[in-house]
Order: structure tokens, then C-alpha cells, then sequence
């Protein structure tokens, strides 16, 4: 059968998923009475309820006896470590764009690493039949992309269709039948070139390791495009490092490739196909895996530098195992250890005490997506504001910086523009209308800059504002950046939240809970209306008198307190705080507890 690979490219809700569904309903991969969930390439919990793709994953249609591996990447630039693994497998990209927006931030960075690659790109404008759709200006707009990313003339000469991935048609036409994805089928057996690797079936086996995955009866999967030769059931075989270090010898007990949704084994993998391997015990991503007479690894693609950093901690709160089952720091190391092996992007180094790991990666929502993983597995951690990573630079101090590409009405530019350029310390680089009383605006602000800043920007904007943002480069230090400028509400005792005591605190500031919530001596119960932190006492219930009359008492309404994504509360914290995270609860607390060695530090700073 002929094969080709291919990765789709886009930017987060340019409807990637929805076009793999489709892609796989018309190539017959279900059956007719098949019950298949919306948006199945997204199987992880966490990618269902946030509508976002977070792990790329393979998957695999047959379209007229041409067998097409297609790889979902993800859109948000957090997640890159995921793409910069996959396009090595690929000979061909599809690179989806909707037709309103135009290539946005993530599909800039996916794309040049692409580019970079040699690969030839298809691009799809998407949505076209929404009421603000310009397709013409989207196809124009993916020009200059390719243009200033330094594409070659075959890229350049790029074949384009037209596209509605949840009606399921594309076309080369923009007034074609749209009846079905016939015509994308054979634009991507047209276009994309066979593996050239299918050439070399005969040689010596090697295959390098992309993604690590576990199975609960074959333990260790991992999963790459074969380079050369087979590999057969029971074939012996060895894991040679990066570095050329020779890591283990191993009988391999399962070759699966992907056949729509699932895997399905097969007795032997032939050169260019897709597979995942099971039988050894050591080997991990980037390992090269070969025939023993091979000495030589094969090239891993290189990963981009971790940009900020965040320390996890055990839960020292009074209120620590209540929830969660795992709280010693040894069972959180494993954890990170096991997330580090499989994930490239993340790095984990140990703090001088032993109780606390620093982890560093691409980004808050990467972050925020390990921690969510961790809870929901039962885990109770303290965790620090993020922290971006400098470098030095010929003794000149470096620090990252992002390109951010903000969508807001008209009427919040001036107010938006003010925030990024002003304390943020960033650059305008672009303004100009974006069509329907919008207005793009492109700046370049440092890392440090942004942290804490979307809750902010929704403030400004009402929350009709679209704030995506990707690593661009790197910059001179731009000095102090100001963080958040509220003071906090510190409780001074330990119980529970009394009414009457947070209906009076009201006065002073927003409350983070409400009535009955569990609360301990340093825990921040709300936002001060001052910069200065307050100590009180949320516990302090009302007086009681013998008056008995109608009309006496005041009936206690509170506000609605405010509830922290956990993302929003890592961004809200200073320096000198911490997130409690817990299975059942997000809850901000002082670093010192104590207020006696509050008092001490503050004395001392």
C-alpha cells in the first residue's frame, strides 16, 4: 500500500480537530452505527474540557488504497516540545488557517520549525463560510508568513483549498460542489512525497524515539517513524542514546501501528511507517532504537530552551492531607522524574533543601496543565509565582521575550496599549483594524511582563479581548517590571470563615471565599483595597445582646467571593506567596506561615 505522512498545523480554535474527525468519518475508519465522540482526536480529559489539543498524537486513514499517518499537533505554543518531536516523522505538512483571523502567533512558530525542516506545506483556509470570512486577505497574509520565515521557492509555491471542517468539504475552489474531503484526499497523496525511507527496507533496523507512551499490559511504548529495514515481533534489539551511549539490548514483545483511532498489531513495521514498539524497560524519547550492528544514533531535532520556571513544594499548610493521598516530597519527585521523561520540554532540578523541585518549561499553561494532572492523580503541592529564566549573554544579562498579538475592540486600544508599553515594558511593533470595530495589535513584551497579566487584560477589555502570545527572542534586561500592585487580606486565626466577620471585611477589600470555608493564621482570604497586606480576623462573630426586637438585626449578604482558575491564581501571587493546591481546593497562603517569622523577615528585608 502507498503511504504518507503528515502533521496538521494550526492555531488554537482554527478547527484542526474538527478536520481530523472528518478526515477519519469519510475515509471509512468508523463504522456506520459507531457511536464517536465530538473532537475524538481529543481523548485526554484535560483537552475535553479546555478545547484544546495539549499531546500530539498519530492517527491513520486509508483513502483509495494510500495509506496517509496523519499527526494532530498542538496549537499553543506551551506545548511546542510536542511539535518539535513530531515534524521529524512527517514529509508534509497541512497547515490550517481560519479564514476570518489569518495565521495567528502558534501557527507562526510551528510553521517556521516546519520550514526549517524542508517540508513543503498545504495550506487550508478554513471556515469560509462564516459571515466575516476573508479568504483572500487570509491566503495573502500566509504569503508574508512564509516570506519572512525565510521559506524557498517550492514552499512559497504552496497548493491552497477552501475548507468548512465541521461541514466536511474542501475544495480548490472557493465556489466548488463542497460536497465532501475528496479533494483534500488527493491533494495530500498529490502533493506530499512518499517516505523516502521506504528505499531502504534492506538496511540495518533504526528508529528514532518520538513520544513515550505506557500500556497496562506491555508497560513502555514508544513510538517513531522507522528510518530503515523492519522490525519484527520478537526481532532483539538496542537503545543507543543521543550521545551515542548504549543504554540497553531488548527483545521487542509488540509492533503496533495506527489504524484509525486505535492501535493495532502487526507482525513486522516496514521503513516510513509510523509504529510503537514495546519490550524495553530504560529507553525513552530521543534513544535511537536499532538493529545491534548499528553504532551510530540517529539525529534528534533540538528543543528549544525552557523559558520560565516554577518551584513545586509539599503542602506544609495546617490544612495538608485532608485532601490528597500523596504529600511526601519523595512521591512528587518520582512524579516530576516520570513527567520529564516523556515530556522534553520540561527540565526538573532539585532545591538545596531536598523538600522542593524546580521545574522549569514554556510556559504558565504548560504549568498549569502538569499541575491539574498531578491533583487530579491525588498529589497536594505548594507552588511558587513563576520565575523567568535569564541567561547571560557575554556578560550582558539576557531575558526572554514574547511576541504578543492582541485582538480588541476599538474602544480598549488606547487602555490595552497603555498596560503593555507603560509597566510591562513592551514594544509596539503593528497596529492596524482587524475588520467588525477590532483593532490587531503586535507588541514584543518581556516574558516577566506578561505574567499576570491576561486576568488584567480581560478586566480592561470587558472580556471581548483575544490575547495569544509565542516566544520570539531574547533581549537585553529591560530592569524592574511592577507586579501586582494590591496589597492582600491575611487571616489571623485558624477555623472556620464566620459570616458576619467577612460581611464587615467587605469594606476592606474583595473576598477570595465565603461563609464556613476552612481557614488558617497566613492564608489569604481576599485582595486588600490598598497596596499594603492586612492581617484579620475572618472568625470574629457578632455580640450577642438580650434585644429580641424586629428590625435589630442586619441580614448578612455577602458579595460572591472571587474563585481563581488555577492558571490565574500561579499568576496572581508575589514573590513572597504561594498556591496550595490540593485535589478538592486552590487556596493562596503567606510563604511564612508563622507571623512571628513574618514579622522577622519583613524586618530584615
Amino acid at each position: 500500500m502507498d503511504l504518507r505522512n503528515i502533521a496538521i498545523i494550526a492555531h488554537v480554535d482554527h478547527g484542526k480537530t474538527t478536520l481530523v474527525d472528518e478526515l477519519l468519518k469519510q475515509s471509512g475508519a468508523f463504522r456506520e452505527n459507531q457511536a464517536v465522540a465530538e473532537r475524538a482526536m481529543d481523548s485526554n480529559d484535560l483537552e475535553r474540557e479546555r478545547g484544546i489539543t495539549i499531546f500530539a498524537k498519530p492517527t491513520s486513514v486509508e483513502w483509495k488504497n494510500t495509506r496517509i499517518n496523519i499527526v494532530d499537533t498542538p496549537g499553543h505554543a506551551d506545548f511546542g516540545g510536542e511539535v518539535e518531536r513530531i515534524l521529524s516523522m512527517v514529509d508534509g505538512v497541512v497547515l490550517l488557517v481560519d479564514a476570518a483571523e489569518g495565521p495567528m502567533p502558534q501557527t507562526k512558530f510551528v510553521t517556521s520549525k516546519a520550514l526549517r525542516l524542508g517540508l513543503r506545506p498545504i495550506v487550508v483556509l478554513n471556515k469560509v463560510d462564516k459571515p466575516d470570512a476573508e479568504p483572500d486577505r487570509a491566503l495573502d497574509q500566509c504569503f508574508d508568513l512564509f516570506a519572512s520565515l525565510g521559506a524557498d521557492e517550492d514552499q512559497l509555491d504552496f497548493p491552497h483549498m477552501y475548507a468548512s471542517g465541521r461541514n466536511g468539504w474542501a475544495d480548490a475552489e472557493l465556489d466548488g460542489p463542497r460536497k465532501n474531503l475528496d479533494a483534500l484526499f488527493r491533494l495530500i497523496v498529490d502533493h506530499v512525497p512518499a517516505p523516502k525511507q521506504i528505499k531502504h527496507q534492506d538496511e540495518d533496523f533504526r528508529m528514532l524515539a518520538t513520544t513515550l507512551g505506557s500500556d497496562p499490559f506491555v508497560g513502555r511504548l514508544l513510538t517513531g517513524r522507522i528510518e530503515s529495514g523492519r522490525v519484527k515481533v520478537g526481532q532483539t534489539v538496542q537503545a543507543i542514546s543521543r550521545i551515542g551511549q548504549k543504554i540497553e539490548q531488548f527483545r521487542v514483545t509488540r509492533v503496533q501501528a495506527f489504524r484509525g483511532l486505535a492501535q493495532a498489531d502487526i507482525e513486522e513495521g516496514l521503513a516510513g511507517d509510523i509504529v510503537s514498539l514495546a519490550g524495553m524497560t530504560k529507553a525513552t524519547v530521543a534513544d535511537t532504537i536499532c538493529a545491534l550492528a548499528v553504532d551510530e544514533p540517529l539525529d534528534a531535532q533540538p528543543i528549544d530552551p525552557p523559558t520560565i520556571t516554577v518551584t513545586f513544594g509539599i503542602n506544609d499548610s495546617p490544612l495538608a492531607g485532608r485532601d490528597g493521598k500523596k504529600v511526601q516530597s519523595r512521591v512528587i519527585r518520582e512524579r516530576l522524574m516520570k513527567e520529564a521523561e516523556g515530556n522534553v520540554a520540561i527540565k526538573i532540578a532539585d532545591t538545596p533543601g531536598g523538600e522542593a523541585f524546580e521545574v522549569s518549561g514554556r510556559g504558565e499553561l504548560q504549568m498549569g496543565v502538569l499541575i491539574e494532572n498531578m491533583r487530579r492523580e491525588g498529589f497536594e503541592l505548594s507552588i511558587s509565582r513563576p520565575q523567568v529564566i535569564m541567561k547571560d549573554d557575554n556578560g550582558t544579562r539576557m531575558e526572554p521575550v514574547e511576541e504578543v498579538t492582541i485582538d480588541v475592540d476599538d474602544e480598549y486600544t488606547g487602555a490595552v496599549i497603555e498596560k503593555i508599553t507603560g509597566p510591562r515594558k513592551g514594544e509596539l511593533v503593528e497596529m492596524k483594524p482587524a475588520g467588525a470595530g477590532k483593532t490587531r495589535i503586535v507588541a514584543h513584551v518581556p516574558s516577566r511582563g506578561l505574567i499576570g497579566y491576561h486576568g488584567e487584560f480581560l478586566t480592561d477589555t470587558r472580556g471581548t479581548g483575544v490575547l495569544n502570545r509565542t516566544f520570539h527572542g531574547w533581549t537585553a534586561h529591560k530592569g524592574a517590571i511592577e507586579g501586582r500592585r494590591a496589597g492582600v487580606l491575611i487571616s489571623m486565626e485558624n477555623g472556620e470563615a464566620v459570616a458576619y466577620a467577612l460581611w464587615n471585611l467587605e469594606d476592606r477589600g474583595k473576598m477570595f471565599l465565603g461563609a464556613q470555608a476552612p481557614v488558617y493564621t497566613g492564608m489569604i482570604i481576599g485582595e486588600h483595597s490598598r497596596d499594603n497586606d492586612l492581617e484579620v480576623n475572618p472568625l470574629k462573630g457578632k455580640k450577642l445582646t438580650n434585644v429580641r426586637a424586629s428590625g435589630t438585626d442586619e441580614a448578612v449578604r455577602l458579595t460572591t467571593p472571587i474563585t481563581f482558575t488555577l492558571e490565574e491564581a500561579i499568576a496572581y501571587i508575589n514573590d513572597d506567596e504561594l498556591v496550595e493546591v490540593t485535589p478538592n481546593a486552590i487556596r493562596l497562603r503567606k510563604r511564612y506561615l508563622d507571623p512571628h517569622e513574618r514579622k522577622r523577615q519583613s524586618r530584615s528585608q
